[in-house]
This record gives C-alpha cells, structure tokens and sequence, in this order.
C-alpha cells in the first residue's frame, strides 16, 4: 500500500477555464522529495479513494508540489471535490510522486503536443529541459483561453497556444516535424487527439513516441485470457480468478494491500511483481523491460493455469 505524506494547500488559484491549480507544501514546512518531470501523485479524496493528478510545477522546487485540475461535468468526485471543498490551509494527503511518462533518455529534440490539460506534465517537463540547455518545443491545443496559461506564457516563445476555437488545429506534420534521429514527439490529451497522434506517428522509429492518456481507454476482452489460479508468494494462499476477471480484486481479497487509482491502466498504483505464469499485459504504462517482471494488477489477465505474484 502506497505510503501517504501530509500536506497542506497553500494556495488554490483559479487558473484558466475550469482550472484550479493547487500549491502543496509540508504543513511543517520541510522540503518535500524531488519528482521526475512527467510524475504524478494521487491525492485521497474524502469517502472516494485516490485520484491520480499530474505534478505541473517546477521539478527544482523542493518546497511545493502544483497539480491543476480540471473540473469535469462527469466527475468521479476528484475534480469536484479539489473545486468545491478544498481550501487555502486545508489539509490533504497524497502519495508519493511515480513517474510513467519520463522524458526520453538520449532524445537531443522534444516535440510536446498536449490537449488543454493534458498540458500538465508538459509544464514540469519544459522547466527541465530548459535547465538543461535542450532543444524543445510545447504545442497546446485548446478552444478559448488555455489551462494555466500564465504558467504556459512564462515558458517563452517555445510554448505555442493553439486556439482551435479561432483557427483549424494545425497538420501534425506542422506540429511534429519530420521523424529524425534524436527527435521524441510526446502527447497527452483526449482519446480523439492520442488517435490522431498515434496515427500520424506510426511511421516513426520504434521508440520515438510516447503517449499518456488521462482518462482510461476502453479494454476489449483479451482474446487469449484463462481462468487461472492466483497464488501469493508471501502467503501462500491461493484464489481462482475467473477468466477475463480482476486480479486487483482477488489480491485484496487475500488480504494483499495493493494500492489503486485509476483502475485502468494508465497512473501505474497497483504495480505488483509476478515470478510465474504468463501474464497478459493491458496497460499503457510498463515498458517492454519492465513487464518481465511486472504488472498492473487493474488490468492484467492470464494466459496460463496458474499466477504467482509477489506481495
């Protein structure tokens, strides 16, 4: 289970169009842990659970964590809550920062295309890049007047606001560029804007192009999932999941305390270990290395008789 840090809201500012950015500090006022540009945290919303947001601030800053949160007219409860109840002084808990969207290693030019606020972990990622003295440039997509836009507006003249509300979203081939060695073209916004990414990028080297969804996708059944025996190493114990079923569902069920958030597959709470079997990978945030060993137990299936998994 994710360990959870005290904070205290020092500031809630309403920061664009249904956009309210928080500024997070330890109520004692020591230095919070450094974050990678492209983290995010959840924050535990009263009576609803954890809900996972985009660290937007100045990964350099060790006194404050910013999320900016959209407030969503189908809400789970977390935007309305950071809109409605939250307060200066107002104290929140949170976990630890975990970065699924890093800034890729050995790139030399970053092209980021983000779709209103899915420009949140771009603003950290700028910041960084800047510092670094790298090549980069920031393309927000958005109708009427951007998220964080004063935030946006103070990363200089690499950010570029695009109103579609004035004129035509701009060829993803304006905005991305031509595919060459060293250039990574990033994208975080609604399913509509990652289809069209993905799609005009798919020509592109295998490697070069990372996404981030912040609204789960829709799964189909995994054709090849069994029913299959899940064991727990720590324990021993043991429980049938069904074919097609949860696996975070009946670790929990054994008593494994395995953190969650989104429940589908993209904010990376519930990764757990797997040391036999073959798991069917269905989330959008483990690399290829990394599914060797591990797996999100909010969407994973299985392919064989029987699972085991740490914890």
């Amino acid at each position: 289970m994710a360990r959870h840090i005290a904070l205290v809201v020092e500031q809630a500012l309403e920061d664009g169009p249904l956009t309210r950015r928080l500024v997070l500090r330890d109520p004692d006022g020591w230095p919070l842990p450094r974050w990678k540009p492209g983290a995010h945290l959840d924050l535990m919303v009263p009576g609803i659970g954890p809900r996972a947001y985009s660290l937007c601030g100045d990964p350099a800053a060790t006194d404050r964590w910013e999320v900016a949160v959209k407030r969503e007219a189908a809400s789970r409860g977390g935007s309305a809550w950071v809109h409605e109840a939250l307060r200066p002084g107002d104290a929140v808990a949170a976990t630890m920062p975990r970065c699924t969207f890093p800034i890729a290693a050995g790139a030399n030019r970053h092209v980021m295309v983000a779709g209103g606020i899915g420009v949140t972990p771009f603003l950290a990622m700028a910041r960084a890049l800047e510092r670094q003295g790298a090549d980069w440039a920031l393309h927000l997509l958005c109708r009427g007047a951007p998220p964080c836009g004063d935030v946006v507006a103070a990363l200089g003249p690499r950010a570029q606001v695009h109103d579609t509300a004035r004129a035509p979203r701009p060829a993803w081939s304006t905005l991305l560029g031509t595919p060459a060695p060293g250039l990574h073209a990033y994208c975080c916004g609604p399913e509509a804007m990652l289809d069209g990414f993905a799609a005009a990028t798919t020509h592109w080297p295998k490697g070069s192009v990372t996404m981030e969804h912040f609204v789960p996708p829709p799964l189909p059944a995994a054709e090849s999932a069994v029913s299959y025996t899940l064991r727990r190493a720590a324990t021993g114990e043991e429980a049938v999941v069904e074919a097609g079923g949860s696996m975070l569902a009946v670790l929990r069920g054994l008593g494994a305390k395995v953190n969650a958030s989104c429940e589908g597959g993209i904010c990376g709470a519930c990764e757990v270990r797997w040391v036999e079997g073959t798991p069917i990978h269905r989330d959008r945030v483990l690399s290829p290395e990394r599914r060797k060993t591990h797996l999100m137990a909010c969407v994973a299936q299985c392919a064989s008789s029987h699972l085991v998994v740490e914890g």
